[in-house]
């Protein structure tokens, strides 16, 4: 299967994606870290990971799929939220609460 394939069968696939360094339990960079505990604070309970550092192709080639440059990379039901910031403005808003609960009910 072809990168971008792979790549749109994870978004797909899953109601909650975080493209992140690390795992949610070993992050390997702090906006990875924060990024996890926001959707876990939001109470992301359906979280699929892909850990980039393991997944070269996947790292190289995201940020053409996505137009997003950096890491880590949220999406719900297959739609690019945003990166560290964004997801910590929307917990901070009470935004990210409702969209995760929105995500894991379809």
């Amino acid at each position: 299967m072809a990168v971008m394939e792979r790549i749109q069968a994870e978004v797909e696939g899953h109601p909650i994606v975080l493209f992140m360094k690390g795992t949610p339990a070993y992050p390997m960079c702090g906006f990875s870290a924060r990024a996890v505990q926001a959707l876990q604070a939001a109470g992301a309970e359906q979280l699929h990971t892909v850990n980039v550092l393991e997944e070269p192709e996947i790292r190289a080639n995201l940020p053409r799929y996505s137009n997003w440059p950096t890491f880590p990379q949220l999406f719900l039901h297959g739609e690019l939220i945003g990166g560290c910031d964004i997801t910590l403005e929307l917990l901070e808003s009470g935004e990210l609460q409702r969209m995760v609960s929105e995500a894991q009910s379809q």
